[in-house]
């Protein structure tokens, strides 16, 4: 069985999990980039898009270098092999799952053998007035029986 470290993958994952991040790392897959280049498409402040860039440095997804003033980032794809081989063993799960599902489903159905509900060999009851198949106890006639004789 394989070990992922949980707390990389859960890391990758979150960082991941926003568009900004992730449109992010799409502009880093052409070639490293300024911060400043990276931020320029966006409509979030400078500050904001170092935040994001931390979020993706502590992923372990970008790092960066300073050349003089200038923060430039690359894009790191480590984490992102071990996210994808995590995927891909539960994607060859359920690739399986659904083929053991196709193929159940392909088989013919099996002829019954018996008719349900089983035939008594006495034509059907009609149906109750109530529609209920059940049995009903018999009504009591429209009078009392006799009460108990007086002693004399």
């Amino acid at each position: 069985m394989v070990k992922y470290e949980g707390n990389a993958l859960d890391a990758t994952f979150a960082a991941l999990a926003d568009p900004t991040r992730r449109a992010i790392l799409a502009r880093l897959a052409g070639r490293e980039a300024s911060v400043s280049e990276l931020a320029r498409p966006f409509a979030i402040s400078l500050p904001g898009v170092h935040k994001h860039l931390r979020v993706l440095e502590r992923a372990g997804l970008v790092a960066h270098a300073k050349h003089g003033r200038v923060r430039r980032c690359r894009l790191v794809a480590r984490p992102m092999r071990e996210a994808a081989r995590w995927i891909e063993r539960y994607r060859r799960y359920w690739e399986a799952q659904f083929d053991a599902l196709a193929a159940y489903l392909a088989q013919p159905e099996p002829s019954e053998k018996a008719p349900w509900p089983p035939e008594t060999g006495r034509p059907p009851s009609p149906p109750s007035p109530s529609g209920s198949a059940a049995p009903s106890r018999r009504r009591g006639s429209g009078s009392s029986g006799r009460g108990r004789s007086r002693k004399r």
